[in-house]
């Protein structure tokens, strides 16, 4: 059984099983740009760190129906999501609750498959989301696995430094676990080359590898080091709303640009 395709929604799990790579910068800021393009666009934080809540203005007391509660069966997508200050991009906001989802779910012998059948519900195709990106914890587990199952497509967020492809392959192998047990339409829609410095040469050297490894899975666009775009999250906005001007924000268009295209062959094929 594979995600549900009759809406034409793409649904995106943003996924790297190493912290500290820009994976919830990638998926907040893609979120935005995504927006800002007219998309309408669900963002659903799986982290427990909260940290895409946290950058998108949802503070610990507005956090009251979270992702946790959608995947233990109290509420439905529709219930948690919540709008954000970006016009067309709303929020199913995360607590540290999710932290035990391996432990509690664990017993469910549908626990993998928790995420996909609440994203069946009717209810949320009423404001006709075009867009639902799913920011994973940065590691392998229940969470991660369930978003996969739900998705259509991944994005792997890759830091351009030493040892980066390194740990791409238990990614690639997870993925190809879940394409013969529960998804066999799943695809990684791209590889997103983050906090790279063309003026260092370990970066240029990682893109070079990346791109004769990976060939055109790797996206054109390369998300650089650049200030506003550490700073953006202090202030709870995303670059874009930020800087919009800034390095980073041209960057994310110029993603978004290539994950509209891309999906959008999918859909055709």
């Amino acid at each position: 059984m594979t995600p549900d395709n009759t809406s034409n929604r793409s649904i995106i799990a943003v996924a790297n099983q190493k912290g500290g790579v820009g994976k919830t910068t990638t998926t907040i800021n893609l979120g935005a740009a995504l927006a800002e393009q007219g998309k309408r666009v669900l963002l659903i934080d799986l982290d427990p760190q909260g940290n895409a809540s946290t950058g998108l203005g949802v503070g610990q007391d507005m956090r009251e129906i979270t992702a946790y509660d959608v995947l233990s069966g109290e509420a439905s997508i529709a219930d948690a999501a919540q709008n954000t200050t970006v016009e067309n991009l709303d929020i199913v906001p995360a607590t540290t609750d999710l932290s035990s989802a391996d432990i509690e779910l664990g017993d469910n012998p549908n626990r993998s498959f928790l995420l996909r059948e609440a994203l069946k519900d009717d209810d949320i195709d009423s404001p006709n989301y075009d867009y639902i990106l799913i920011d994973c914890p940065p590691s392998l587990n229940i969470l991660t696995v369930n978003a996969m199952v739900a998705a259509h497509s991944i994005i792997v967020p890759l830091q351009s430094e030493f040892f980066a492809l390194e740990g791409l392959s238990q990614l690639i192998l997870t993925v190809r676990d879940v394409r013969q047990t529960a998804n066999p339409d799943l695809k990684i829609v791209g590889i997103a080359l983050t906090m790279y410095d063309q003026r260092n040469n370990l970066s240029l050297q990682v893109e070079e590898d990346a791109r004769e490894n990976m060939g055109d899975m790797v996206f054109k666009t390369v998300i650089p080091r650049n200030v506003r775009l550490s700073e953006a999250p202090s202030f709870a906005i995303p670059v874009l709303t930020y800087d919009s001007q800034s390095k980073g924000s041209t960057a994310y268009r110029a993603l978004a640009q290539e994950v509209i295209e891309r999906t959008s062959q999918k859909k055709a094929a």
